[in-house]
This record gives C-alpha cells, sequence and structure tokens, in this order.
C-alpha cells in the first residue's frame, strides 16, 4: 500500500518515553524533545513502512551541547534487526556538531561515516531526509546527497529489504563516547536541552501488520543512481566536510576492508 504522509506529529507518531519531555504542539505541526539529568525522550511512528522516502526539519540544540546526541532513523525490531540511522553528536559552544551516519543489517553495523556541516544547524531549521528503496540508500540534508549505500548483494554484500522499518528520534545523555570520544562531558548546568521538528513528511510503501511485506515498484521512490549533478553535490560533500569513513580505514579493517568499500560506499 502506498503511503504518504504530511507532518502531523500528533496523528502519525506516539511518544515512547521521556516522562513529558517530549511535547506535541500547535496543533500536531512541532515536536520537541528535551533531556535534561533524569531522563531524555523518544518518539516513533505508529505505522512501519517498507521502502520510501522520508524527511523531517529538525532544530539542533544549540549553545554547548556536548554529551547529548539527538538521532534520526529507521528501524525494524528484534535481534536480527535493520537500522538506517542519523545521529547528531552536540558539541561545546562554537565548535561544530557530528553528522554520524550508520547502517545495520541483520544485527550488524560497522558502517559509520561522519561529517561536518556547512551551517549552523542550530539557528534555524534545516532537512534531514533518507531514500530507502531496493536499489540505494541515500542520505540528504537540505536537499544534498552526503552518503549513499548501493544494494550489491550480487557480490554478497547485505542489504535491509526485508524487514519493514518504523521512523523513530531521540534526544540522550551520550557523554562517555559522544564528543570527542567522551572527553568533554555533558553540563548539566546547560539542562534542559531542546531539540525541536516539524514538517514532517514521508511516501513509500506502508506494511500492514500480520501480513508479508509486499510493495510494488510503483509504492516507493524509483532513484537507481544518483544523476551526474547529485553526484556532483556527494563529491563536494565528502571532500570537504566528511571527517571518518569505514571505508578507508584500514588500522580498523586489518585484514581487509568491507566489500561494499569496493567501488560501493
Amino acid at each position: 500500500m502506498i503511503f504518504a504522509l504530511g507532518g502531523n506529529f500528533a496523528q502519525d507518531f506516539d511518544i515512547t518515553w521521556g516522562g513529558g519531555r517530549a511535547r506535541i504542539l500547535h496543533n500536531g505541526e512541532l515536536l520537541t524533545l528535551s533531556l535534561d539529568r533524569a531522563s531524555g525522550s523518544a518518539f516513533q511512528s505508529k505505522s512501519k513502512y517498507l521502502f520510501g522516502k522520508i524527511a523531517t526539519q529538525l532544530k539542533l540544540v544549540p549553545g554547548n551541547s556536548a554529551g547529548t546526541v539527538t538521532s534520526y532513523y529507521l528501524s525494524s525490531t528484534g535481534s536480527t534487526w535493520d537500522e538506517i540511522d542519523f545521529e547528531f553528536l552536540g558539541n561545546m559552544s562554537g565548535e561544530p556538531y557530528t553528522v554520524h551516519t550508520n547502517i545495520i543489517i541483520e544485527g550488524k553495523g560497522d558502517r559509520e561515516q561522519q561529517f561536518h556541516l556547512w551551517f549552523d544547524p542550530t539557528a534555524s531549521f534545516h532537512t534531514y531526509s533518507i531514500l530507502w528503496n531496493p536499489h540505494i540508500i541515500i542520505f540528504y540534508v537540505d536537499g544534498t546527497p552526503i552518503r549513499q549505500f548501493k544494494n550489491m548483494e550480487s557480490h554478497g554484500v547485505l542489504f535491509p529489504n526485508r524487514q519493514p522499518m518504523g521512523i523513530h528520534s531521540s534526544l540522550w545523555d551520550a557523554d562517555d563516547w559522544a564528543t570527542r570520544g567522551g572527553l568533554v562531558k555533558t553540563d548539566w548546568s546547560k539542562a534542559p536541552f531542546i531539540a525541536s521538528f516539524r514538517n514532517f513528511s514521508a511516501k513509500g510503501c506502508l506494511w500492514t501488520p500480520g501480513s508479508a511485506p509486499s510493495c510494488g515498484s510503483g509504492s516507493y521512490p524509483q532513484i537507481r543512481e544518483l544523476d551526474s549533478v547529485s553526484l556532483k553535490r556527494l563529491t563536494w560533500v565528502r571532500k570537504k566536510y566528511m571527517i571518518y569513513n569505514y571505508c578507508i580505514d584500514k588500522k580498523r579493517f586489518p585484514h581487509g576492508l568491507p566489500p561494499e568499500c569496493v567501488g560501493g560506499d
């Protein structure tokens, strides 16, 4: 079934934890997550999907956000779950956020790529999108692709194409690793930390519980590869703003890089 959601958080999402720290405002048009010393907060979609494109406008925690992580991701459930991650790692005032991306397939991740941004993500709302179809996964920031992960199953590389996933977001404390590897801790005198979401949209294939996942080719975006203009933008981002790529980390993979790293991710 094709779905198209138009941005009402009250209708399309449930607050999952946080004890009132997550708030849906303005008749469902705005959602805020907050974090204090006692707890963070989170929400998730009421439905699950198999393939599609999701997008939201997000304004990240301003000021000294060191130790905090704002996450926005697709995920299935179970011990061999699939997940497609945006995580935004906070920093001290004046220092850049780190955009941490990962793809977990059948419970195995270790596919991290990290970026800085070419703007201040705390000053205003910016759009973060994930496109996921049987051929490719693309991460976008304000319409600019920052990462692609192609289906290379023919080369023995796993690809998430069997498990429906829900849309999730959370704001939580991770000062044991989030900022400079845990060297910079959360300054709780700055709490509560608040991230804001608006203009959520999704278009793709809705999964009906109790049924086998089945999505026709007309129920999700049909991109198989980036066009030449998008490839140039991707190359620009990776050249100027990428700060970590598992695909070139030979110390981490001394016995050989993952197979998708050869002409892939």
